[in-house]
Formats: C-alpha cells, sequence, structure tokens
C-alpha cells in the first residue's frame, strides 16, 4: 500500500485583495435595498386599503405636470446660465458686473418668495407695460421713400393691437413657474459653468490661441469638452433639487404631484394617507434620478482614469 502525503501549503489569501473586497460589500448601496423593501412592503400593505388606491389615482396625474415643469424649467436654466457663466467671465467691467449683480440677486432671494414675485408682480407688469406699447404702436407708422412716386409704410396695426388686448391671465400660472424657477436656478447653474470652465487650465487656452483659434473655437473645441466632465454630476444633482422644489409651483394652483394630493386631502380630511402617496412619490422620483446621476458619475470617471 502506498501512502501519499500532500506536502502543499494552502494558498494565502492576498489581505490587499481581501481588504478590497471587504471595502465593496461595506460601500454597497444597502440602503437602497431596505429602502426598496420598505417602499414594496409599505405598497402591498396599503394597495387594498380605502383610500389609498384612491388617492393613488388623483396624485398620479400630476407627475406629468411635475416632471413637465422640471425639465422645461431646467433647460431654460441651463440656457441661461451658460449665458451668465460666460458674461461673468467677460473682460468687460460692466458687463461682468452686471452678471454679477445678476448672479447675486437671485441668489439672495428664497424661491418660493420670487416663484411668488415673478408670477403675482414681475409678468402682469410687464403684461401692462406691453398694453400700452401696443396701443402706442397701432397708430405708428414708418415710411420709406423709394421714389418720387412710390413710398413704402410699415405699420404695425396688428402686432400693437395684439399686444394691446393681451390679457394677464393668458398667461397661465404653470408658465410663470416654469419662467421664476428657471431664474432661480439659473444663477446657482452659472456657477457650476463658471467652475467648470475656470477648470481646464490657461495653458491649454493660450496654446489653442497661439495655434490661430479664435475665442469661440477654443470654447468650443477645447474647453467645453474638458470641462463637461465636470460639471456634469453637479448638473444631474441640481435636477434633481429643482425637481424637487417644483413642489413650490403648488402655490400658484399648478396642478403638480402637490397640489393634487393636496387638494383632495382638504376635501376628505385624509391628511395622512394623502401626503403619505405624495411623498412616497417624490421619494421614488429623486432616488432613481440619483442612481442615473451615480451611474453617470461612476462612467465619467472611469473615463477620466483611462484617459490618464
Amino acid at each position: 500500500m502506498t501512502v501519499v502525503f500532500d506536502t502543499t501549503r494552502p494558498a494565502r489569501v492576498n489581505p490587499q485583495k481581501k481588504n478590497i473586497l471587504i471595502r465593496r460589500i461595506a460601500r454597497a448601496p444597502w440602503w437602497l435595498l431596505v429602502m426598496a423593501v420598505g417602499v414594496i412592503a409599505f405598497v402591498l400593505s396599503v394597495s387594498a386599503q380605502h383610500p389609498y388606491p384612491v388617492i393613488w389615482g388623483a396624485v398620479r396625474q400630476g407627475i406629468w405636470t411635475t416632471i413637465w415643469v422640471s425639465v422645461v424649467a431646467y433647460a431654460l436654466a441651463l440656457v441661461l446660465g451658460l449665458i451668465i457663466a460666460l458674461l461673468r467671465r467677460s473682460s468687460n467691467v460692466i458687463i461682468y458686473q452686471v452678471a454679477t449683480f445678476y448672479v447675486e440677486m437671485v441668489r439672495g432671494i428664497p424661491t418660493l418668495v420670487l416663484v411668488y414675485w415673478m408670477a403675482l408682480a414681475f409678468i402682469p407688469e410687464v403684461i401692462r407695460l406691453g398694453n400700452n406699447l401696443g396701443e402706442t404702436l397701432q397708430h405708428l407708422t414708418i415710411s420709406f421713400v423709394i421714389s418720387e412716386d412710390q413710398v413704402y409704410e410699415l405699420t404695425f396695426r396688428t402686432l400693437g393691437q395684439r399686444m394691446a388686448e393681451f390679457e394677464t391671465r393668458e398667461f397661465g400660472n404653470t408658465y410663470r413657474a416654469i419662467i421664476a424657477l428657471a431664474i432661480s436656478y439659473s444663477a446657482f447653474l452659472s456657477e457650476v459653468f463658471r467652475a467648470g470652465i475656470e477648470s481646464v487650465t490657461i495653458g491649454q487656452r493660450e496654446a489653442a490661441r497661439s495655434l490661430g483659434m479664435t475665442q469661440w473655437q477654443v470654447m468650443r473645441l477645447i474647453v467645453l469638452p474638458q470641462a463637461i466632465r465636470v460639471i456634469l454630476p453637479p448638473l444631474g444633482n441640481d435636477f434633481i433639487a429643482m425637481l424637487k422644489e417644483s413642489s413650490l409651483v403648488s402655490v400658484l394652483g399648478v396642478q403638480d404631484i402637490t397640489r393634487r394630493g393636496q387638494t383632495y386631502a382638504s376635501s376628505t380630511f385624509t391628511f395622512f394617507q394623502a401626503y403619505n402617496i405624495v411623498a412616497l412619490t417624490y421619494l421614488v422620483l429623486t432616488v432613481t434620478l440619483s442612481m442615473v446621476v451615480k451611474g453617470m458619475e461612476t462612467y465619467l470617471g472611469r473615463g477620466q482614469r483611462r484617459g490618464e
């Protein structure tokens, strides 16, 4: 009989790899799992209890309004914020001071106050001034002498009449709320854009200028492609914040998630159940967007490491 002894040593686990595995397990999104289980358990427990199904039927009609208001307002804020950021980098002192004044003024006013001011004070006053201008345009005629026998007259009667007859109520509260949110967030987004632009070293800009590129070409081909990696994550976080703050438009009667829940709760006195559904709806929307932003940050981080 032959006896074989195994003298090989068991393979040792690399301590470094073990620590990495432990860190990955510890940093796994366990909170998301707990939250998902809690949400599912809550939905299953109340799905058949009155009045939760009825409340959900009322609240879900405001989801599209909330998303639409947030997306349109954020798109406007992006455009306005980029313009303000570029103006703040201008070498012209007057342009710089005007842009800085805008940013500091808007950031100093609470969003709710700005919504009220834009919807109930500023926009009605602009419409009133437009009415006065329309009355003037109705009687305005500009003549162009082409020859001694030909005179062309340009009138603004139709435009002036439309402006003079335009009423404040024709400009709905939803559009007023969108403008207010866009102006409010444009000030914050302008700082995000400015920080991203300034993250590109001045040496790259000077090198591009020495190659004969114009200022616009430098911005479009050199600065913005690099700055976009820096500004995308904070832009995503700001959109999540706007989605939540879009609930403020409910004070103007806009039929968003909050307004739908508030209306139902006020008419049936089921405040606890109604605001449970409202809060849960916002939670699901914001957590979903947070996961998208987190994935975007991870993707951009991998791309940056590959570039290095």
